[in-house]
């Protein structure tokens, strides 16, 4: 009895179902981290960032993903795109604050236009640090894709990461935070927001990085 060969692509994911995939996480991310980015964490009175700082260099590891499997143009519009998404949130948001609640509702309308009234300048800051971060580090990773020839993955995931946070945070922080938070306060979160992101990058984005770019090339790419 002859046996029928298995198909070696029948289990495989096709490539526009990761991007959709990629790109919904890669907007979730930001959206989250705009939101989280209205409170401030302090720790022992040294060291202050914005709570967005946790989940933003996941977004940014997604970046890099989005960069080395798909390229600097595919993310590119996925940039966009996420403008786009950030804009609206700020949009509807907004049209949430001027609603008006029931009176008993009033400890809750409160909250709700406290943090949301201030997610505008929050998103603000957000989207010209995006737009300058994000596409300096989508080409910084392509670039040094080029230069190494696709080598060392390591160098193009924390060597993009580095110019990219810089233009990410310095502008963010400026326009969120300025005049809300003392001269010192802001340049520590300069600093800080800076380090702790890049920390982050090497010790969880860059490994991540690795899991899910080696992952979908094997899902991608026909078994030799």
């Amino acid at each position: 009895m002859n046996k029928v060969s298995e198909n070696p692509f029948k289990n495989r994911v096709s490539k526009e179902s990761l991007l959709i995939v990629v790109t919904a996480l890669f907007v979730t991310l930001y959206l989250v981290s705009n939101v989280m980015a209205v409170k401030v964490v302090g720790i022992f009175g040294l060291m202050y960032f914005d709570a967005g700082t946790i989940t933003f260099p996941m977004a940014y590891m997604l970046g890099d993903v989005l960069t080395e499997i798909w390229g600097y143009r595919t993310t590119r519009k996925v940039i966009l795109l996420t403008l786009m998404c950030n804009v609206l949130m700020v949009l509807f948001t907004q049209i949430g604050v001027w609603i008006p609640s029931p009176d008993y509702l009033a400890t809750t309308e409160e909250a709700y236009n406290t943090i949301f009234s201030y997610v505008p300048r929050i998103v603000l800051g957000s989207l010209v640090g995006f737009l300058l971060g994000e596409l300096s580090n989508a080409w910084c990773m392509d670039r040094i894709k080029r230069l190494t020839g696709g080598r060392r993955l390591w160098v193009r995931t924390i060597g993009s990461s580095m110019v990219g946070y810089l233009f990410d945070s310095l502008p963010f922080v400026l326009i969120a935070f300025a005049g809300v938070v003392t001269t010192h306060d802001l340049v520590v979160m300069c600093v800080v927001q800076y380090v702790v992101k890049l920390v982050i990058e090497i010790l969880f984005g860059t490994p991540l990085a690795y899991a899910a770019i080696g992952w979908m090339k094997r899902q991608v790419e026909p078994a030799k």
